[in-house]
């Protein structure tokens, strides 16, 4: 059955993917973005349906989502590069927290909110990953997304609203609004480069591709799941940075160098970020299909027919 459907954040990265998708099954969404990252074209809606508001200001985010009137309400708006919430730890608080109560507090009469979380809630730690496993922040990042889920949480025990929190691993995927590994790579590539400066070398990452978190976050809202639940959404596979620069090596049949950049070296560093993802499977019948190889064959050819 078709829905009105609000996606915050859905001119960025996932969010664009995630409105192409629910497009694609016949829902009605509108976008909440302010463009500060994201791109007004990603957003895959007419004007409108497309709402340039910054969920930091609570009378506009309100009026908004009173005008739209949704049944659901997808809630990615963040800011979520790591490196830039370490050095913006105010704005990224104002953002993830603030932004975060003011969107939900003007959802208390849809039918189902799903909020975006992060991996990064969970400790340094060996092995998968599952949804009960004690959370340990590392990052100011971390730190803005545990509160979200608190937050989310709060809301749910207050109005009674279905709240699906999705702890995100590692999206990789077109129309990258931020300079995350996979999107580094391909442009150092596609700028002629064969010796790509890169930082830490040996960490592993789940990395799923935006199409299978779209088709996941789906699924989530279809299965109406009664209470505040969460769950992972990941890939259940975790790649080494040098994996990834061997992927895209058996994509292009050349061979890459790596040269270790000592500026893109993080001090901090987790070595693992594994998703066990049994319960999102066993809740909606959910399986990945898209691989790393099948990804990043897509964007040297999404690329090169541009």
């Amino acid at each position: 059955m078709s829905k009105r459907v609000l996606i915050t954040g859905g001119a960025g990265f996932i969010g664009s993917a995630l409105s192409s998708h629910l497009q694609g099954q016949g829902h009605e969404v509108f976008v909440l973005d302010n463009l500060s990252f994201g791109r007004r074209e990603l957003a895959g809606v007419p004007g409108e349906r497309f709402f340039k508001v910054d969920i930091r200001d609570r009378a506009a985010t309100h009026k908004a989502i009173a005008a739209i009137d949704p049944q659901r309400v997808l809630h990615l708006a963040a800011i979520h590069f790591i490196p830039y919430c370490n050095e913006h730890p105010v704005e990224a608080a104002d953002i993830n927290i603030t932004g975060t109560i003011n969107v939900l507090d003007g959802c208390t009469d849809v039918e189902q909110v799903f909020v975006a979380s992060t991996a990064a809630v969970y400790p340094i730690a060996d092995g998968a990953m599952s949804e009960e496993h004690p959370t340990g922040p590392l990052d100011i990042y971390g730190i803005t997304k545990l509160a979200t889920e608190r937050i989310a949480s709060e809301f749910h025990n207050r109005t009674g609203v279905p709240t699906v929190i999705g702890r995100f691993f590692n999206a990789f995927g077109p129309n990258e609004t931020n300079p995350h590994l996979i999107p580094e790579i391909q442009r150092q590539i596609l700028g002629g480069a064969r010796t790509l400066k890169l930082g830490n070398l040996d960490p592993k990452r789940d990395f799923i591709h935006t199409e299978d978190m779209s088709r996941a976050m789906a699924a989530l809202l279809e299965k109406g799941i009664a209470g505040c639940n969460v769950f992972n959404i990941g890939r259940g596979i975790e790649y080494s940075v040098r994996e990834i620069v061997t992927a895209f090596e058996r994509q292009l049949g050349e061979k890459l160098t790596i040269n270790v950049d000592p500026a893109r070296v993080r001090k901090v560093e987790r070595m693992h970020s594994l998703a066990d993802v049994g319960k999102l499977k066993h809740a909606t019948g959910w399986e990945p299909q898209w691989g790393i190889d099948e990804g990043v064959a897509s964007l040297l050819k999404e690329n090169v027919s541009k």
